[in-house]
């Protein structure tokens, strides 16, 4: 039996901030759509990713922000660092942790990410 995880609800304030944060972070904008009153679905992938992430209206009771240990894998974390600071993030260095590079986030409500480069086997 497989069991894969595919999504990932991200609790935000403001709807239309996040989807452009992460788009201008190049997370590809997959679906949003309103299918009833109270109701926004806003679906987001990082590019090359079977998971995806979902923010909006009326999908979770979390308390924006209150997310914490979202990591995406990469090939190189100085890339990652370089790229966030282009889409205009202040972010420090990359810290070599032993069983990896890191690079770290957060979202506009403070939900927090972590963008990992392997250790080279």
């Amino acid at each position: 039996m497989d069991i894969k995880l595919e999504l990932v609800i991200i609790p935000v304030t403001d709807v239309d901030r996040a989807k452009d944060f992460y788009t201008g972070i190049g997370f590809n904008a997959d679906f949003d759509a309103s299918p009833s009153p109270g109701i926004r679905f806003v679906q987001l992938t990082p590019p090359g990713s079977a998971c995806s992430i979902a923010l909006g209206e009326g999908l979770t009771t979390a308390t924006p922000g209150s997310v914490e240990g979202l990591q995406v894998v990469v090939a190189s974390a100085e890339e990652a660092r370089n790229h966030l600071i282009a889409a205009g993030h202040d972010i420090e260095p990359v810290t070599d942790m032993g069983w990896g590079k890191f690079v770290f986030f957060a979202d506009p409500d403070g939900n927090k990410w972590a963008v990992q480069e392997p250790p080279k086997r």
